[in-house]
Protein backbone atom coordinates (compact mmCIF):
# COMPACT_ATOMS: atom_id res chain seq x y z
CA UNK A 1 0.00 0.00 0.00
CA UNK A 2 1.36 3.46 -0.78
CA UNK A 3 1.75 5.93 1.59
CA UNK A 4 -1.15 9.15 0.94
CA UNK A 5 1.11 12.31 -0.25
CA UNK A 6 2.03 14.85 2.55
CA UNK A 7 0.02 17.78 3.01
CA UNK A 8 0.61 20.77 0.86
CA UNK A 9 1.67 23.08 2.99
CA UNK A 10 -0.01 26.30 2.45
CA UNK A 11 1.27 30.54 2.93
CA UNK A 12 -1.04 32.31 5.69
CA UNK A 13 0.16 35.35 7.67
CA UNK A 14 2.33 37.67 6.30
CA UNK A 15 3.03 35.55 3.40
CA UNK A 16 -0.50 34.74 2.45
CA UNK A 17 -0.37 37.03 -0.78
CA UNK A 18 3.06 35.66 -1.94
CA UNK A 19 0.96 33.65 -4.32
CA UNK A 20 0.15 36.49 -6.14
CA UNK A 21 3.31 38.65 -6.62
CA UNK A 22 3.88 38.86 -10.86
CA UNK A 23 2.38 39.28 -13.72
CA UNK A 24 -0.48 38.13 -14.99
CA UNK A 25 -3.47 37.89 -17.74
CA UNK A 26 -7.05 38.02 -16.24
CA UNK A 27 -10.29 36.77 -17.82
CA UNK A 28 -13.24 38.88 -16.33
CA UNK A 29 -16.98 38.08 -16.25
CA UNK A 30 -18.90 41.16 -14.73
CA UNK A 31 -22.65 41.22 -13.94
CA UNK A 32 -24.67 43.96 -16.30
CA UNK A 33 -26.41 45.38 -13.50
CA UNK A 34 -25.68 44.57 -10.12
CA UNK A 35 -28.73 44.42 -7.57
CA UNK A 36 -31.61 44.02 -9.55
CA UNK A 37 -31.61 40.22 -10.85
CA UNK A 38 -29.63 40.55 -13.94
CA UNK A 39 -28.64 37.68 -15.38
CA UNK A 40 -26.26 38.87 -18.14
CA UNK A 41 -22.87 38.82 -17.83
CA UNK A 42 -20.19 40.92 -20.09
CA UNK A 43 -16.80 39.52 -20.15
CA UNK A 44 -13.16 40.92 -21.22
CA UNK A 45 -9.36 40.69 -20.97
CA UNK A 46 -7.45 42.35 -18.38
CA UNK A 47 -3.46 42.73 -17.30
CA UNK A 48 -2.70 42.51 -13.85
CA UNK A 49 0.59 43.24 -12.06
CA UNK A 50 1.13 42.77 -7.97
CA UNK A 51 4.42 43.61 -6.27
CA UNK A 52 5.07 43.40 -2.91
CA UNK A 53 6.17 46.40 -0.24
CA UNK A 54 7.02 46.41 3.40
CA UNK A 55 8.31 43.59 3.67
CA UNK A 56 5.36 41.44 2.10
CA UNK A 57 3.03 43.50 5.05
CA UNK A 58 1.48 44.72 1.93
CA UNK A 59 1.14 44.51 -1.74
CA UNK A 60 -0.24 46.69 -4.43
CA UNK A 61 -2.03 45.47 -7.48
CA UNK A 62 -2.63 46.95 -10.22
CA UNK A 63 -5.26 46.06 -12.98
CA UNK A 64 -5.73 47.40 -16.40
CA UNK A 65 -9.00 46.80 -17.79
CA UNK A 66 -8.02 46.69 -21.46
CA UNK A 67 -11.31 45.26 -22.49
CA UNK A 68 -13.02 48.21 -21.06
CA UNK A 69 -10.62 51.01 -20.90
CA UNK A 70 -10.41 51.53 -17.70
CA UNK A 71 -7.73 50.94 -14.33
CA UNK A 72 -8.11 49.62 -11.01
CA UNK A 73 -5.27 48.90 -7.38
CA UNK A 74 -5.62 47.08 -4.79
CA UNK A 75 -4.00 47.85 -1.58
CA UNK A 76 -3.80 45.13 0.78
CA UNK A 77 -2.12 45.51 4.19
CA UNK A 78 -1.19 42.63 6.91
CA UNK A 79 -1.92 43.16 10.38
CA UNK A 80 0.05 40.94 12.48
CA UNK A 81 -1.58 41.63 15.82
CA UNK A 82 -4.74 40.00 14.30
CA UNK A 83 -3.17 37.40 11.61
CA UNK A 84 -5.50 39.53 9.16
CA UNK A 85 -5.22 41.22 5.79
CA UNK A 86 -7.23 44.39 4.90
CA UNK A 87 -8.17 44.94 1.07
CA UNK A 88 -8.88 48.77 -0.20
CA UNK A 89 -9.78 49.29 -3.82
CA UNK A 90 -10.17 52.29 -5.91
CA UNK A 91 -11.07 52.65 -9.64
CA UNK A 92 -9.68 55.17 -12.43
CA UNK A 93 -13.85 55.28 -13.15
CA UNK A 94 -14.09 57.11 -9.74
CA UNK A 95 -10.75 57.64 -8.05
CA UNK A 96 -12.45 56.53 -4.40
CA UNK A 97 -10.94 54.70 -1.74
CA UNK A 98 -13.40 51.98 -0.75
CA UNK A 99 -13.72 50.76 2.89
CA UNK A 100 -11.56 47.34 3.27
CA UNK A 101 -12.88 44.11 3.28
CA UNK A 102 -10.91 41.66 5.66
CA UNK A 103 -10.18 38.23 5.97
CA UNK A 104 -7.29 35.50 7.39
CA UNK A 105 -6.08 32.81 4.69
CA UNK A 106 -6.68 29.47 6.07
CA UNK A 107 -5.47 27.08 3.15
CA UNK A 108 -5.29 27.99 -0.43
CA UNK A 109 -8.04 30.76 -0.53
CA UNK A 110 -9.79 32.80 1.67
CA UNK A 111 -13.10 34.66 2.43
CA UNK A 112 -12.68 38.98 3.07
CA UNK A 113 -16.22 40.63 3.92
CA UNK A 114 -16.82 44.35 4.46
CA UNK A 115 -19.58 46.60 4.48
CA UNK A 116 -20.08 49.23 1.71
CA UNK A 117 -22.47 50.92 -0.52
CA UNK A 118 -23.77 50.37 -3.89
CA UNK A 119 -25.41 53.08 -6.03
CA UNK A 120 -26.15 54.36 -2.52
CA UNK A 121 -27.49 51.01 -0.89
CA UNK A 122 -25.98 49.53 2.20
CA UNK A 123 -24.30 46.46 1.34
CA UNK A 124 -22.26 43.57 2.62
CA UNK A 125 -19.30 42.87 0.49
CA UNK A 126 -17.42 39.44 0.14
CA UNK A 127 -14.06 38.68 -2.03
CA UNK A 128 -13.36 34.85 -2.03
CA UNK A 129 -10.11 33.94 -3.31
CA UNK A 130 -9.42 29.74 -4.47
CA UNK A 131 -6.81 27.68 -5.96
CA UNK A 132 -4.36 29.97 -4.71
CA UNK A 133 -1.89 27.01 -4.91
CA UNK A 134 -1.66 26.94 -8.41
CA UNK A 135 -0.92 29.45 -11.65
CA UNK A 136 -4.69 29.70 -12.60
CA UNK A 137 -6.50 31.39 -9.17
CA UNK A 138 -9.75 32.31 -8.95
CA UNK A 139 -11.27 35.55 -7.25
CA UNK A 140 -15.22 36.25 -6.91
CA UNK A 141 -16.91 39.25 -5.62
CA UNK A 142 -20.64 38.74 -4.03
CA UNK A 143 -22.68 41.66 -2.67
CA UNK A 144 -25.62 41.22 -0.16
CA UNK A 145 -27.92 43.68 0.13
CA UNK A 146 -30.27 42.04 3.15
CA UNK A 147 -27.50 42.05 5.64
CA UNK A 148 -26.09 38.57 4.57
CA UNK A 149 -29.19 36.49 4.25
CA UNK A 150 -28.83 36.18 0.01
CA UNK A 151 -25.97 36.74 -1.95
CA UNK A 152 -25.12 38.16 -5.97
CA UNK A 153 -22.62 37.09 -6.97
CA UNK A 154 -21.61 39.73 -9.61
CA UNK A 155 -18.05 39.83 -10.38
CA UNK A 156 -15.39 36.49 -11.22
CA UNK A 157 -11.53 36.61 -12.00
CA UNK A 158 -9.89 33.99 -13.60
CA UNK A 159 -6.14 34.68 -13.22
CA UNK A 160 -3.52 32.95 -15.86
CA UNK A 161 0.45 33.45 -14.71
CA UNK A 162 2.85 35.05 -17.78
CA UNK A 163 5.75 33.38 -17.35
Amino acid sequence: MTAPAPAQAFETGVRAFDFLFGTWTVRHRLLKQRGVGCAEWMEFEGACECQPRLDGAANIEEHHFTGRGDKGIALRLFDPSTGAWSVYWVSSRDGLLCPPVVGVFDGPGCVFEGEDTDSGRPIHQRYIWSRTDTDTPRWEQDFSYDGGRTWERNWVMEWTRIA
